[in-house]
């Protein structure tokens, strides 16, 4: 065990951060409060640099519960990389606003519990980790203080309550069962009681359900996902980016490390379970955004939806060497791709304020062709259409499914990725539109910061998915769990 703070360059990055611009941000003028969102930027390149020098040092476990691995390295990429995304996606909404340094603090300290859950070895730390990624964005669904904004911040606050009530209830049995928290230990603690015929299969497998909800909830996945269309819709675009993609990341490699690092297949059919989970998210997201409307309901259900894709990774996490690696791919191909689009929708505005429904994106190719373009690489891209980077992720997933053992959801899988093509392209259609009626409906400007990251984002997806070769050789080595 080490105690060496350096270790955790990256996380202390964020954290201070986010108190320094708290304090910055109650001196700061209205004016010049945008410096807190350079303070953030400025956190996330330093976390990056940590990151990149950590991959030379050994996997340890720093206070005996956090674990420094590639695994760990990986998911800080990611969601330094998806931070600094959504910082820029926010300049324009956020900028000038009367409470401007809480929506940077909030979004820090978010994105400091997903690091942490990713990390995370023992259930306290992560259910400590579950309430930082969870409580400071109730507040940040609520920022706006508009009514659609206060209701799904509500909405979000409650069930997350809940969901918090049941994981630690989960935690307690877990530690009713095997008698400690750390993930190794009790491990260890299941499986020579089953060896004793000492075990309590039911009640460990009651306790590993509630703490599945808890992080079903924060990665949106059914049956825990109700507040995602209602906080994907009542939100600024950019905070409904930040809430069905940063959180997700944490959550989800949070599950891959605890359930085959804690919970032995033979005392509790985890790997049945975590399928059965990906293909009712996967198939009821897909069924949910069919006839969506509004575009950010639409992808929120389209986030439902790619969280069983994750969760296929998960499902054969202790049956193949492929599990890690393509897991962690398509959360950075995934994370990219859907603040792109996302950062599309808080682009593009109207006469009567942002865009929201699919005709307001009408005509948007003849008016703003590089952004019109950027929004047709992120739906596809969402597809797993080639030569996206959601195409990698997909079809590693899909290929450690198969070499796990679970070709039956495989198959569902590609169903259900043929059936998403009808609503992405529900959106597509009217943006390539030509007819006589897109003056009356067509964007009449954009904001250029949501503007600039949406293409940007579009290209970085592009990016790795042309370079096929460099990222299915050299990515995943990065990706790799020891």
């Amino acid at each position: 065990m080490s105690e060496d703070p350096g270790a955790l360059v990256p996380e202390l990055a964020l954290l201070g951060a986010a108190v320094l611009g708290l304090l910055a941000g109650s001196w700061l003028p209205r004016g010049r409060q945008w410096l807190v969102a350079v303070l953030a930027a400025a956190a996330c390149l330093t976390g990056l640099v940590a990151t990149a020098l950590a991959r030379t040092r050994p996997a340890e476990t720093v206070f005996g519960s956090y674990a420094v691995d590639p695994t760990t390295n990986a998911a800080r990429l990611i969601v330094l990389v998806a931070l600094l995304v959504a910082v820029c996606a926010s300049v324009d909404t956020a900028r000038g606003h009367r409470r401007e340094t809480e929506y940077w603090v909030l979004l820090l300290l978010g994105a400091l519990g997903a690091v942490l859950m990713a990390g995370a070895t023992d259930l306290l730390l992560l259910f400590a980790a579950f309430l930082l990624a969870s409580i400071p964005l109730y507040a940040l669904v609520g920022w706006a203080a508009t009514g659609p904004a206060t209701e799904a911040s509500m909405k979000y606050y409650l069930s997350g309550a809940f969901a918090g009530i049941t994981m630690l209830t989960g935690v307690t049995l877990l530690y009713a069962a095997g008698g400690v928290t750390a993930y190794d230990p009790l491990r260890e603690n299941l499986t020579t009681a089953a060896a004793d015929g000492r075990s309590m299969p039911a009640l460990a497998a009651v306790g590993l359900v509630a703490v599945l909800a808890g992080l079903a909830f924060k990665a949106g996945a059914a049956p825990a996902h109700f507040w995602v269309p209602d906080v994907g819709d009542g939100t600024p675009a950019p905070v409904a980016g930040i809430v069905t993609t940063i959180p997700k990341i944490g959550a989800l490699v949070a599950a891959f490390r605890l359930l085959p690092g804690a919970i032995p297949a033979e005392v509790v059919d985890w790997p049945l379970l975590v399928a059965i989970l990906a293909a009712v998210s996967m198939t009821l997201g897909n069924l949910a955004a069919f006839l969506q409307t509004s575009v950010q309901r639409l992808l929120a259900y389209s986030a439902v939806s790619q969280v069983g894709y994750v969760l296929m990774a998960v499902a054969v996490a202790s049956r193949t060497p492929q599990a890690g690696p393509a897991l962690l791919l398509y959360l950075a191909a995934y994370a990219l791709t859907n603040l792109g689009a996302f950062a599309v929708a808080a682009a593009v505005t109207t006469p009567d304020g942002p865009a929201r429904t699919l005709d307001d994106f009408r005509g948007l190719a003849r008016r703003r062709p590089v952004l019109a373009a950027a929004l047709v690489v992120c739906l596809l891209g969402l597809v797993g259409t080639p030569p996206t980077a959601v195409f990698l992720g997909k079809l590693a997933v899909f290929t450690a499914a198969v070499d796990g053992g679970t070709a039956w959801l495989t198959v569902l899988a590609v169903v259900n990725t043929v059936a998403s093509l009808f609503y992405y392209l529900r959106w597509i259609a009217p943006v390539l539109a030509l007819d006589g009626d897109a003056d009356a409906t067509a964007p009449q400007r954009t904001r250029p910061w949501a503007a600039a990251t949406a293409v940007a984002a579009a290209a970085a997806t592009l990016v790795l998915g042309v370079g096929a070769g460099v990222a299915l050789t050299g990515l995943p080595s990065l990706l790799v769990t020891p």
